[in-house]
């Protein structure tokens, strides 16, 4: 764009020094924008402010900007991003169209062709337009046309996927679909995605916020050349179709790792594939990120500041208990602290922490790899899960032996953990012992805070669901509306609910004395324990979730 940097310097954005450098590098045409960018010479705001001025075209903020679903429908998403532009309002005969470049007559002719409309440009940032489509302009005509493509190729020709990744053409339809669909679930915040197959479709469903939803339905002529593409990046046996198999994929998405956990399982109509999105990006949370009560998160962190003993969160797959324990270790790692995991598998890696991955093949279970583990002078141990009366036994010892140990449990609720250490045949007296405090939780989706909304509500109603009496009283209750912001769900994340039991010598005591799972609730509840869903009922009052949430995940 022909004097762009004359006007980056009358309007105080960029030095004359520094603009006369970078077109002497490059020219005062279209990569003086991008040279400038790179080295920090001027922002995105800057550079649109001053193409705004050059051009004598207005510049909108399109992150504050109430965008329209139907209006940008007008113009096909394909085209949208080929000219990197979006449609933003329409009125009568007249379309206005946010542009990075609203010079660019060839684009607005053509979206007036197209459209049979007026188009006036506006000037936007290339960093909000691309915000604009990932949440507008999905990726799902063009998975529909590649799907098309392979089905057609499928048809018309016998394709043989090998095992070398570089024999792969890079602009094939089926590694063109894969890796858009990996991109469309990673910028959708999707914790899994699953792909289906059916007699007559191929099936893509995300999860998303704990939620599964259907994102492509594809003909089934396509299964075969995604099926076989998706086990060669994740370097599992493409000929191996009758056993279920485990992989792991890395994949670089807008400048960070992403890496996915993979995993087959033979069906009567093909191999169905899931695939765990692990951003680690994602992961770096402090125990204020948590959202646990006061007297959760006190008692929580008083349990893992002990120089010893065993903290143990329960809870169904999907519950967020990794999430808390990695929360956990950076909460005490340090460098005069000597921290060592053993996980199946590993799925965040965490900077100066000695994390191995068991490997039942070779003999490396939990229990091996607990003996060598505390031959290895640990001060913190993290047990991915305890499975077995092995490894229970060891991390126990472990505990009791000057260790403080981290781990997971599958049970409904905390004081039940207890109780399943006894079944699966560590001693009572040495589970009372060595075991400081257990986190039950579960996962509930957070409000959308752009769009929820307070509803009336009245005493009657909320004791009917079950609300405590003392919350109930300055209760501010939303319900979830939904917006573009959260794709019209009224949800935007997901938020944890928290039991949190100590052990105290009263349950020590009833543990040894062989008391049931219900007798040690009842100890725990009446020295103070909140209960899951009482914890649900706090967020909700606090207009952090809605009660249909909180009747969903718990009991």
């Amino acid at each position: 764009m022909r004097g762009l940097g004359q006007m980056l310097v009358l309007t105080g954005a960029a030095r004359a020094e520094d603009v006369n450098a970078a077109v002497s590098a490059v020219g005062d045409g279209d990569a003086l924008p991008g040279y400038l960018l790179r080295r920090g010479l001027v922002n995105e705001v800057q550079l649109a402010e001053a193409v705004s001025v050059a051009t004598s075209t207005p510049y909108v903020d399109l992150t504050a900007y109430p965008l329209d679903p139907e209006v940008i429908a007008l113009v096909p998403g394909p085209l949208c991003r080929r000219y990197r532009m979006i449609p933003l309002r329409h009125h009568r005969d007249q379309l206005t169209v946010a542009m990075v470049d609203p010079t660019d007559i060839i684009a607005l002719d053509d979206v007036a062709s197209l459209t049979d409309l007026r188009v006036t440009p506006v000037v936007v940032t290339d960093e909000a337009l691309n915000q604009a489509f990932e949440r507008f302009l999905r990726s799902d005509e063009e998975l529909t046309d590649l799907s098309e493509q392979i089905g057609e190729a499928s048809a018309t020709s016998n394709v043989v996927f090998t095992e070398q990744l570089d024999d792969q053409d890079a602009d094939a339809p089926v590694v063109r679909f894969v890796n858009l669909l990996i991109t469309q679930a990673i910028n959708d915040r999707a914790s899994d995605i699953h792909i289906e197959p059916g007699e007559h479709r191929l099936t893509v469903r995300f999860r998303i916020d704990g939620v599964l939803h259907e994102m492509q339905r594809a003909d089934r002529s396509i299964q075969d050349g995604v099926i076989s593409r998706l086990k060669i990046m994740s370097s599992i046996d493409i000929a191996e179709k009758r056993v279920p198999q485990d992989g792991r994929i890395s994949v670089l998405h807008e400048g960070r790792s992403v890496d996915l956990r993979v995993a087959t399982l033979p069906t009567v109509w093909g191999e169905k594939i899931v695939m765990r999105i692990l951003d680690n990006s994602g992961q770096v949370m402090l125990m204020s990120d948590l959202l646990f009560s006061e007297p959760n998160e006190e008692l929580f962190t008083r349990a893992i500041s002990r120089p010893h003993g065993m903290v143990l969160v329960t809870g169904p797959t999907g519950s967020g208990k990794s999430t808390t324990l990695y929360t956990a270790l950076r909460a005490v790692a340090n460098p005069r602290v000597n921290v060592i995991t053993v996980e199946d598998p590993v799925e965040y890696r965490i900077p100066d922490i000695n994390q191995i991955q068991v490997n039942p093949r070779a003999g490396l279970t939990f229990a091996t790899a607990l003996r060598s583990i505390l031959r290895a002078d640990p001060d913190v141990v993290l047990v991915g899960e305890i499975r077995d009366r092995e490894t229970a036994a060891i991390s126990v010892e472990a505990a009791l032996t000057g260790h403080l140990v981290l781990s997971t449990l599958h049970t409904n609720d905390a004081p039940s953990a207890l109780t399943r250490l006894v079944e699966i045949g560590t001693e009572p007296f040495l589970v009372a012992t060595a075991l400081s405090a257990v986190i039950a939780q579960r996962l509930a989706r957070l409000l959308c805070t752009k769009c929820r909304q307070p509803i009336d509500h009245d005493t009657a109603m909320l004791k009917s669901v079950g609300m405590p009496a003392h919350l109930i009283k300055g209760a501010t209750v939303h319900r979830a509306v939904g917006c573009t912001v959260c794709s019209n769900t009224g949800y935007r994340g997901r938020v944890a609910l928290h039991e949190a039991m100590e052990v105290t010598d009263r349950i020590e005591q009833a543990l040894v004395g062989r008391a049931t799972g219900g007798e040690l609730r009842e100890i725990a509840l009446e020295q103070g324990m909140i209960p899951l869903r009482d914890d649900g009922w706090a967020k909700v009052a606090r207009g952090i979730t809605t009660i249909e949430e909180i009747l969903r995940v718990s009991v």
